[in-house]
């Protein structure tokens, strides 16, 4: 693995930084900025790597590669001059285009492997008999049904010449001309006659890398033409095999009139021999072409076309062949699959998947929606985060997800397979919230129970707690859990005996712990404790491109809930839903949509703007008296934040973009000031 020196540790040096972490695609040994607050020096301390504030010291015979993300093109000329010569030095864009299309190759063959497993799957469960072979004929696939049919195993076969497995076979011949042969007679070592269609593999740019054939065991038929020459006893037997098969089947005769149908089918299409013999082949169609009059015309058989039978429109997949004697065409015999019920048994098995996740942390990372830059930069973070062990503060607004965030995270950590504790610490008063938390020995207050009892620390040893609200802990509380994240330990109510758990603590508020550190009322020393990944939900109101993903997801769920089949939402009320501004972020949408369906009558199957009436918009005659009010009037909170970030803005600005200067200015620490340039994305305005 190359050994890479990253110079810059700005925005651009974390993602690089990041990305080369993540993929494993190169070893990064050092990290190298003249700003010791760098986002990425904090994170490469994290990970273990070097740091530095001057490449010089750093830039060693080992350095393989050096990626230089300053832009100061001086910096650049002095490494390529520096650096010694078996070392190359690319700009940072480069190296981070050059990293982005590795991922996408890994994505592409991990799309490839799923593919190749969807056609594996098919190639072996049909019923027809399949040999694939290579351009030099020899043996690549076989399926299950093959090898009874020819009476030898997979292994015996693979890697053998076809001639040496079927000596009677035309593939080889098929080879040569790169001509089909459809429906051929076969007959094998064994005894039993075939028949098969053999196709050349041709790609896209003529060349032949092989073939392949398809056959059917018609031994018995034979046999039983051979055998019986009455009309009549060949129908009665026919019939019989027809009746006794479990696959739907139905036959009509030359003019595309039903002469035959099977018990299968009447269970599958709902129709009985009277709706469907003597009628047109077109009777039990719901929705799609007849096969069968279409086999009449052309007189070849159809395979694996998709349609829908019977009154119940199920869906399925058919296979009709042509009846032809002595030249003379009779009529044609379907094949009816049911795919419906496969489709019905997938869709059991996510709802069982699902339930399964109920039993502890409930959701993933797939459960989140949301496609914004915003949403994925959230996503992204706390991806990283539950890979590692550091404690983790969700913050954003009541209602933007925070607790969903808990959960997959703790989902996609490695400890998953253990207890996920979820406590809302503004719920449980103070008296009770300390014997909850820490748990309590025999005889540590009235009514306590014998023996003592657990905490919920001690319930989520090795796994994650989940502390919603952190911001509404009392002093006292806050000290306790400050003493828990630095020594590992908990000491229960009325016991002197430390306990060392193993919990990942994962943080959330929606409370400005940075004024409530200024009013006294959070602990400063616990806010660092919280704070070391810390992650920013944004609220809807900043992600409104979400909220067509996020309405499709919460009619499902509300679907389930309510026992409705609402199909989805006009474009009327969604451009409704798009000009509110949602204070109550996404619980508010959720209960928006669930009042609109509550209000719905049942045989309307889209939201409309009239369900949604009662949603709150300002009146046009609604404003403030002040000039800067000529449009609608925001919440109190967006609009202490819109003032926060022009006066954040305004003072960098002044200070011509020194951080450390406009934080001294505003009075906050720098990392504070850090976090609301992040908030406001006053940090990408920052460096242009």
């Amino acid at each position: 693995m190359k050994k890479v020196l990253i110079v810059g540790a700005g925005k651009g040096g974390s993602a690089l930084l990041k990305m080369f972490h993540e993929t494993k695609l190169m070893d990064v040994v050092a990290v190298v900025d003249r700003n010791h607050d760098a986002p990425g020096i904090s994170i490469a301390r994290e990970m273990g790597i070097q740091t530095s504030n001057n490449w010089r010291d750093v830039l060693t015979e080992h350095i393989d590669i050096i990626v230089e993300v300053t832009g100061d093109d001086h910096v650049f000329t002095a490494l390529r001059q520096a650096s010694p010569a078996h070392t190359v030095v690319i700009p940072g864009d480069i190296a981070y285009i050059i990293a982005q299309l590795v991922e996408e190759k890994e994505q592409l063959i991990a799309t490839l492997k799923t593919a190749t497993t969807k056609h594996d799957l098919i190639f072996n469960s049909t019923h027809d008999g399949m040999i694939v072979i290579d351009e030099r004929g020899y043996v690549t696939h076989v399926n299950p049904s093959a090898e009874k049919m020819i009476g030898k195993t997979k292994k015996e076969v693979v890697g053998t010449h076809i001639l040496h497995v079927i000596p009677a076979s035309g593939l080889p011949r098929v080879l040569q001309t790169r001509e089909v042969e459809l429906n051929q007679e076969l007959l094998l070592e064994n005894g039993k006659k075939m028949i098969t269609t053999r196709i050349p593999l041709i790609d896209e740019n003529g060349k032949l890398f092989g073939a392949f054939a398809v056959f059917k065991d018609i031994t018995e038929v034979v046999h039983l033409a051979e055998e019986v020459t009455n009309l009549k006893e060949i129908r009665t037997m026919l019939e019989a095999i027809i009746h006794s098969s479990e696959e739907a089947i139905s036959v009509v005769d030359e003019h595309g009139n039903g002469i035959l149908i099977n018990p299968a089918y009447t269970k599958l299409t709902g129709l009985s021999e009277e709706e469907v013999i003597g009628k047109p082949a077109t009777a039990d169609i719901s929705e799609g072409e007849s096969m069968h009059m279409k086999v009449l015309k052309t007189r070849r058989p159809v395979r694996g076309v998709r349609m829908k039978v019977g009154p119940k429109k199920r869906d399925v997949v058919v296979n009709v062949a042509p009846i032809i004697v002595d030249g003379v065409l009779k009529g044609s015999v379907g094949v009816i699959h049911d795919v419906s019920e496969i489709e019905q048994l997938t869709s059991e098995l996510q709802r069982a998947r699902q339930i399964i996740r109920t039993l502890e942390a409930k959701y993933s990372f797939d459960d989140i929606v949301g496609t914004s830059e915003e949403m994925m930069l959230a996503i992204e973070q706390a991806k990283l985060a539950a890979k590692t062990p550091a404690t983790i503060l969700l913050r954003g607004e009541s209602g933007t997800g925070k607790e969903l965030f808990a959960h997959a995270i703790h989902n996609a950590s490695d400890r998953k397979y253990h207890k996920f504790v979820r406590v809302n610490c503004a719920a449980i008063s103070e008296s009770l919230l300390e014997s909850e938390l820490f748990g309590y020995e025999e005889g540590a207050f009235s009514g306590a129970r014998r023996g003592g009892k657990k905490g919920l620390f001690e319930e989520a040893n090795n796994g994650s707690i989940f502390l919603d609200e952190i911001g509404e802990l009392s002093a006292n509380m806050q000290a306790k859990l400050l003493r828990v994240l630095q020594e590992k330990e908990i000491v229960r109510v009325g016991g002197t005996k430390p306990i060392p758990i193993n919990v990942r603590v994962i943080a959330a508020t929606n409370v400005h712990l940075e004024k409530a550190i200024a009013d006294g009322t959070f602990r400063e020393d616990l806010y660092y404790r919280l704070n070391r990944m810390p992650i920013y939900i944004p609220p809807l109101r900043a992600r409104k491109q979400d909220i067509p993903a996020l309405c499709e997801r919460l009619i499902q769920k509300l679907n389930q809930d309510y026992g409705r089949n609402v199909e989805g939402i006009t474009d009327d009320a969604l451009n409704d839903l798009l000009s509110y501004d949602w204070p109550g972020n996404v619980r508010e949408l959720e209960n928006v949509l669930g009042r609109a369906m509550i209000f719905m009558k049942y045989n309307e199957m889209f939201i409309e703007r009239k369900h949604i009436s009662l949603l709150h918009k300002p009146k046009e005659h609604e404003h403030l008296s002040s000039p800067e009010w000529t449009h609608e009037s925001k919440p109190l909170a967006e609009l202490v934040e819109q003032y926060e970030a022009k006066v954040i803005e305004s003072v960098l600005r002044a200070c011509q973009g020194n951080k450390t200067a406009a934080a001294k200015q505003l009075g906050i620490s720098i990392r504070n000031l850090y976090y609301k340039l992040e908030k406001y994305g006053l940090d990408k305005k920052s460096m242009q």
